[in-house]
């Protein structure tokens, strides 16, 4: 049996998303050293995190659109160079406004370039499983709270922010410049084949602009808004929700590990059945779970329940977040799949970026999270609403578990 090297590109992605998302989101372990250290506000340091989610997404639809034409290696490493250079550049930040711009524009910018071209990659270099393949990449996205997050917290209890954001930086540039190297693009994207792509794939569009203006699209974008803005909110919030409830500092930082664990086993779990059942239907059955489940954050108040839900929400939305990029490719063809991923993702920024003020501002005005977390399940379930408007697609067959 020839072996694909699909595979090879799946183990490449699932460390630079490990690396780079870890990386990126070590942010909140430099925050109180920080603070203490530079006076600059916790507001205007997690400010940097605002900046970077919506460079992030709209790097992603340009990164995305860049490797569709160049292939993912490029791209890829450009991103890791920058990356790298980013938090090399905000370590030495002298003022709270250079920081914000290396770190908030620089690292978000640079992490749309190894995040969506990866997604868009593996999945042209997959028929079968493709599913599988697709979340074994976002594997990356739960093991980084369990690697580089650690890591970057030692560095600083070692010595201090900067030398441990700088060692970060040099960790990264290690591991994903030479694993950049090892990425091809899958056969059916190469320029000279585009044509003949195009052919043998009835049902699929072909054209980025056509694609953008399409039914299939705007569906797609608006489910994954509706989705990221259903969860940023009560993800963001869910450690201060506990705190709220009686539950120590310390121990509600441990939900979020619980559901970085969930979320592995959700992304396998998910992946497997989309192979089996298609994406659109686990996709529609999994959004349904997590607006069930978010609503549910409404009456929990100890911690077992905190941890039972964490392990439903984690799983859920874990889950979920691979198979966009696997629905996107039954409607649009491989040479446009970048550009399309992209631009869906722009959006969703958008909806994580609404979701932790908007349950800022209930809590100041009702003195508690209940309103955000039932808001927040009406808008998921407006998610599975509009999952079930998608036009039939040219979905690969379902395969045997």
């Amino acid at each position: 049996m020839k072996f694909n090297y699909g595979w090879v590109v799946v183990a490449v992605g699932a460390l630079m998303t490990c690396v780079a998302m870890g990386a990126e989101f070590s942010l909140a372990v430099y925050l109180p050293a920080m603070a203490g250290d530079t006076g600059w506000t916790r507001a205007g340091i997690s400010s940097a995190m605002t900046l970077d989610f919506l460079a992030m997404g709209l790097g992603g639809f340009v990164w995305g659109a860049v490797s569709d034409r160049w292939g993912p290696r490029p791209v890829v490493l450009s991103g890791a160079i920058l990356l790298g250079a980013g938090q090399l550049l905000a370590s030495r930040a002298s003022s709270l406004l250079m920081f914000q711009l290396t770190y908030g524009l620089m690292v978000g910018i640079a992490t749309g370039a190894v995040y969506i071209p990866l997604m868009a990659a593996v999945t042209n270099w997959f028929d079968r499983q493709r599913g599988l393949a697709v979340s074994l990449v976002s594997v990356g996205f739960g093991v980084a709270p369990m690697t580089m997050s650690p890591l970057a917290r030692w560095f600083v209890l070692q010595h201090d922010w900067r030398w441990a954001m700088s060692m970060i930086a040099l960790i990264a540039w290690g591991l994903m410049i030479p694993a950049a190297l090892l990425l091809r693009r899958a056969a059916s994207t190469m320029p000279a084949s585009a044509e003949a792509g195009a052919v043998s794939e009835p049902g699929v569009e072909t054209s980025l602009p056509r694609a953008l203006q399409s039914r299939p699209f705007l569906i797609l974008a608006a489910t994954f808004f509706f989705c990221c803005t259903a969860h940023a909110g009560p993800i963001f919030h869910t450690m201060s929700y506990a705190i709220s409830c009686g539950i120590a500092p310390m121990i509600a930082s441990t939900i979020y590990s619980v559901e970085g664990l969930a979320g592995l086993g959700g992304r396998l779990a998910f992946g497997i059945a989309a192979d089996r059942f298609g994406a659109k239907r686990v996709l529609a059955v999994g959004l349904l779970i997590q607006a069930l489940g978010i609503a549910a954050y409404a009456a929990v108040d100890s911690l077992d329940q905190f941890y039972a839900m964490a392990v439903v929400m984690g799983a859920a939305y874990g889950g979920l977040m691979p198979l966009y990029a696997v629905l996107a490719r039954s409607y649009f063809s491989a040479g446009i799949l970048g550009g399309v991923i992209g631009a869906a993702a722009t959006v969703s920024s958008v909806g994580m970026a609404l979701g932790p003020p908007a349950g800022g501002w209930i809590f100041d005005h009702y003195g508690s999270y209940g309103w955000l977390y039932l808001a927040s399940g009406v808008v998921g379930l407006l998610a599975v609403i509009t999952t079930l408007t998608f036009p039939p697609a040219a979905e690969p067959v379902p395969q045997p578990a």
